[in-house]
């Protein structure tokens, strides 16, 4: 096996400086990537794949049959070469996923109370109100610590720079049911697994201690009169495409995992069916969409929730994590004020960048993606799992034109943005080891504090030249180590400092 530097003609950003010199924190993993046989890494590969499948670590993808008319299911494909990070660049990273997760919760109780944003002339109030995801249900309804996203899924890219080392950017906020945090701990167990020596010789920061960060989010969301908060994971059955991770994750926290079936309100409580008789709920961390939490509240037809359960809720006897509503904040038509409300809410500039976007709504930003398109990545504002987009330098003129008339159809449905030169990581596929575009999406979690694991899920685009990440779009998920400092250990809680100021009245592709 050659060194890294030996084996390419395009050179990955992560891992290369812009003088071709491999970067510090990749010096360790280069040099033992060298001694290796030829044919160890597909060897590793096809060990990890076999055990992937026998855990059962899959994902169903939606309108795909198997041979015998059921719901297809894949392995999301595992690359083994690690994505690393330094401590330094972590702790920058750290302190804007704080801040911004700090500034979104503020933003979404706003919207449910005082709406002050929106007097300041920061939002425009159709933008809010006319919103799928605005849940006029919650307004006036008070939730414990003012916490609406406990649990938040960030996607950060990094785009070279002048200086070389390139700069992370925001691409998205997922704040109503982010999928994926399985895959970063499956990912790392099974590296520790198939490379125990890698971590001997690198001081790569624990992920390990996520469940217990998560369930003692939750339990800190629980109603005030609960002494001993009884948490259960909501999911829609076993047919979800994240159905694996919605039981790993009630396994892993040793909590019931319930479909709504199991739920039933009684005197305004919620409870589960148990053998022994039922049992009160108090903290539901939900898998299930807004739209089918309460028949009687929503969607009349759906069972997958719990009727009556959105009066228990507003009566203040049971928590839905996350908040119902919360899905107002993470519309692509509300990211490009996220900078705006970091300012708005805590009085500071952002830490993290948004990628420049252009809002199809405004007159000029429409005149100028539609005189672009060629250019441009647009995304549907409700868009997710990489549908619904255009990728301008990717598309035919076919294609473009579609989007074209799509687009002057219903501008207020889209935003475009830059095709950013996204950084890229050594993969190994089948031809070798080759550069591949990322991107990353930590794992933020908001009860009486803010507190991550170190890292997140680096996403993959695995055909050549793609900047398309989505699993279900083909892409993969690798391991992301984050290199603890020489003189301390990364820190896994990072309380906010923004949390106690009070407010002031001042491209990619993933989805």
């Amino acid at each position: 096996m050659r060194k890294f530097d030996e084996m390419y003609t395009q050179l990955p950003y992560e891992l290369f400086t812009q003088g071709t010199q491999i970067r510090d924190h990749y010096k360790i993993y280069d040099e033992w990537l060298a001694r290796q046989p030829g044919d160890m890494m597909a060897k590793r590969r096809e060990e990890a794949e076999l055990i992937f499948r026998r855990v059962g670590i899959t994902f169903a993808v939606y309108g795909e049959k198997d041979e015998d008319g059921a719901g297809s299911e894949r392995l999301i494909p595992f690359d083994l070469i690690p994505r690393i990070i330094p401590a330094h660049e972590w702790s920058s990273m750290e302190r804007g996923l704080v801040q911004r997760v700090t500034a979104l919760n503020r933003f979404i109780d706003d919207v449910y109370h005082g709406q002050d944003i929106i007097k300041a002339g920061i939002i425009p109030r159709d933008q809010i109100e006319n919103n799928a995801q605005f849940r006029p249900e919650m307004m006036g309804v008070d939730v414990p610590n003012k916490i609406y996203s406990h649990i938040s899924g960030i996607d950060i890219v990094r785009a070279p720079n002048a200086q070389g080392d390139g700069e992370y950017y925001v691409l998205e906020d997922n704040l109503r049911v982010p999928s994926g945090v399985s895959y970063m701990l499956e990912d790392r167990k099974m590296m520790m697994r198939l490379f125990p020596e890698l971590f001997n010789a690198h001081r790569v920061a624990p992920i390990a201690h996520y469940p217990d960060l998560l369930l003692e989010t939750l339990r800190a969301s629980s109603p005030a009169t609960t002494a001993e908060p009884t948490v259960v994971v909501l999911t829609p059955g076993m047919h979800n495409s994240a159905y694996f991770e919605h039981a790993f994750l009630a396994q892993q926290m040793g909590v019931e995992l319930v479909e709504g079936q199991d739920l039933f309100v009684k005197d305004n409580f919620c409870y589960m069916r148990t053998t022994r008789g039922p049992k009160r709920v108090d903290v539901i961390y939900r898998r299930v969409d807004d739209d089918f939490l309460d028949p009687k509240a929503f969607r009349p037809t759906s069972t997958l929730g719990c009727a009556g359960l959105m009066e228990v809720y507003r009566a203040g006897h049971v928590t839905i994590c996350n908040a119902v509503g919360t899905g107002v904040a993470d519309d692509k038509s509300i990211y490009p004020y996220v900078p705006k409300m970091i300012e708005f809410y805590l009085g500071e500039k952002p830490i993290l960048n948004n990628v420049p976007t252009y809002m199809c709504r405004n007159k000029d930003d429409l005149a100028y993606t539609l005189a672009n398109l060629k250019d441009l990545v647009v995304k549907e504002v409700h868009g997710a799992g990489g549908y619904g987009m255009l990728v301008g330098p990717a598309s035919t003129k076919a294609e473009i034109e579609d989007f074209r008339q799509a687009i002057l159809a219903n501008p207020k449905g889209y935003i475009s943005q830059p095709t950013l030169s996204l950084s890229s990581c050594p993969t190994f596929v089948e031809s070798g080891i080759a550069p591949r575009h990322i991107d990353l999406r930590p794992y933020v979690l908001s009860g009486k504090t803010v507190q991550m694991v170190p890292g997140g899920l680096t996403r993959v685009a695995l055909k050549e030249g793609s900047l398309v990440v989505n699993s279900s779009q083909g892409g993969g998920t690798k391991d992301t180590w984050i290199l603890e400092a020489d003189d301390a250990p990364a820190a896994a809680v990072a309380p906010s400092q923004s949390q106690s100021q009070s407010p002031t009245s001042t491209s990619s592709t993933s989805s």
